[in-house]
């Protein structure tokens, strides 16, 4: 108790609003998958009938997961370990899947990014350079359901790009408009398997963007919260306060587009023929053209 008066004695009531949202989206994850939800109408892909066999949803964070949840909906958790993500995503491709998509939030890396701009993959770049294409009709129902959102390339790293000159190194090496470190582990995956493979994004931390050492501790390995390290950190150096609360701003404009766009897709994730859901949409959540690529 007497640590947790320092702590906040130290920082403003500010700051622990920003924290307490980090807090939010890091929650503890664990291994494995998450349920499947219930109910629903079975849907019918671009490559065939999808009635017994489940979408896998590659997600980063356990709330990105729980937004991608529908009807056949398969989702994964990587909470920052690629090994292990890669493992459990063999694990679950042992039983039938009919297609893979990488879903969640990424860091930008083009300028003129803002938080909350949607994004589906036409291509994802791994480190070793490898492209993973996603299939060009899945993709663009994406696109068209998500109300014209850009299809460009995504970066896959092992680790977040959190300097704004790494950041614009790998837009330049790659031509890459945001990273995330899920996608090139569904792309490699659904690629050996010859399944079909898509990618929705939406960006959280603009390209301009420091993000503070005390965020990219916020997640062990195993998906719990480093509530001492954040805060330790914060303690070493308090100049990370205004970067972090940013931070908090920028994640939360990231997910509540996350969570607009989930609505504006169908049970499967765009998987099937989603015309008739797009007339149901509210005219609010429909955005702009497509971004210049």
């Amino acid at each position: 108790m007497e640590g947790r008066a320092f702590y906040r004695d130290r920082f403003s009531a500010g700051l622990f609003s920003a924290l307490s949202w980090l807090f939010e989206i890091f929650p503890a994850v664990g291994d494995g998958a998450l349920p499947q939800s219930e109910g629903g109408q079975p849907a019918t892909g671009p490559h065939g009938d999808v009635n017994g066999a489940p979408v896998i949803a590659v997600t980063g964070l356990k709330a990105e997961a729980w937004i991608a949840a529908g009807p056949r909906i398969l989702a994964l958790s990587g909470c920052g370990d690629v090994s292990g993500l890669a493992r459990r995503l063999a694990a679950a491709l042992t039983n039938e899947a009919s297609a893979i998509i990488s879903f969640g939030v990424a860091g930008g890396l083009a300028p003129g990014l803002a938080p909350g701009t949607r994004l589906v993959a036409r291509s994802v770049v791994a480190e070793d350079g490898t492209r993973y294409y996603g299939d060009p009709v899945w993709s663009e129902r994406l696109s068209c359901a998500l109300g014209g959102a850009a299809i460009a390339d995504i970066a896959g790293v092992d680790l977040p790009v959190s300097a704004p000159a790494e950041r614009r190194a790998l837009h330049l090496k790659t031509g890459a408009l945001a990273a995330d470190t899920e996608s090139h582990v569904a792309a490699r995956a659904a690629a050996a398997r010859n399944l079909p493979f898509a990618a929705f994004r939406v960006v959280a931390d603009p390209a301009h963007r420091q993000l503070p050492h005390a965020a990219l501790l916020a997640m062990r390995p195993d998906g719990s919260i480093a509530v001492g390290a954040v805060l330790s950190s914060l303690v070493r150096d308090p100049r990370q306060v205004p970067q972090l609360m940013r931070t908090a701003n920028d994640a939360r404009a990231a997910f509540a587009a996350l969570f607009r766009g989930r609505k504006m897709l169908d049970g499967a994730l765009g998987f099937n023929d989603f015309r008739e859901s797009l007339l149901d949409m509210p005219a609010e959540d429909v955005i702009g053209g497509p971004l210049p690529v």
